[in-house]
């Protein structure tokens, strides 16, 4: 006779920062998480640990990494999976990421309300950029999602890798015409990156994504569906899950 299913521990992998608010605000993500599924680790895969081949190392029953990226490029194609492999853990189940989600979309906007914009204002989508497709392609998506909601076509702006820069879509803007000009933030939490928005010349700046209740349900949405997918057969099980 088998016991009852262990349920699978939640993982949740960030890119990591060296700023105070942003660390707060993964911990905040965590904690309101936790208040949905039950304990929550914390990883991430930059400046910061515990890594995630370090936690998983730490678990003996499966677990579910949810990686909390906006988009899926380099961070979720290829450094997720090889903290996984350099684990050796066998039973995890990875999710896709976090974006492009109508409910980022939601909150896109009422951080833009939260800045100043109305209704009839010029956006620009501002995010950290990648040199993989996959996240160009999903950020695409994302300003997508937003534009569906402002009414008005959002222009993708580049923090760090890709063009245009914030700058240059803010300017191409106002030589339109455009009187006032809005920059979403697509980044999750505080730090280097949204600090550098300041100098992009726009008339006002939205604050990160944060830990809002909406995103604590996407990832609590996110690990519900792969822990059931986690009860199938051992070698489904590193599969990733939508």
């Amino acid at each position: 006779m088998t016991g009852p299913a262990v349920s699978p521990a939640p993982v949740l992998v960030a890119h990591g920062t060296r700023s105070r608010a942003g660390v707060d605000t993964v911990a905040a993500l965590a904690d309101a998480v936790a208040a949905r599924v039950g304990a929550v680790r914390t990883a991430f895969v930059d400046v910061l640990g515990p890594s995630p081949a370090e936690v998983l190392s730490d678990l003996t029953g499966p677990a579910v990494l949810v990686p909390a990226f906006l988009a899926s490029g380099y961070h979720v194609h290829t450094d997720v999976p090889r903290e996984v492999a350099a684990s050796g853990h066998r039973r995890v189940t990875v999710t896709r990421a976090l974006g492009p989600d109508p409910a980022l979309a939601r909150i896109l906007e009422y951080r833009l309300r939260e800045s100043g914009w109305y209704p009839g204002d010029s956006v620009v989508l501002a995010a950290a950029g990648s040199s993989d497709p996959r996240a160009r392609h999903d950020v695409r998506r994302a300003a997508a999602m937003l534009a569906a909601r402002v009414r008005r076509d959002v222009p993708v702006g580049y923090i760090a890798t890709g063009s245009p820069t914030v700058a240059d879509a803010v300017q191409t803007l106002r030589a339109a015409g455009e009187e006032r000009v809005f920059v979403a933030s697509y980044l999750l939490a505080p730090g280097h990156f949204h600090t550098r928005l300041a100098d992009a010349g726009a008339d006002g700046i939205a604050a990160p994504l944060g830990a809002h209740d909406a995103i604590a349900d996407l990832v609590a949405q996110r690990y519900r569906r792969a822990a059931i997918s986690s009860r199938t057969p051992p070698a489904a099980r590193r599969s990733t899950v939508p």
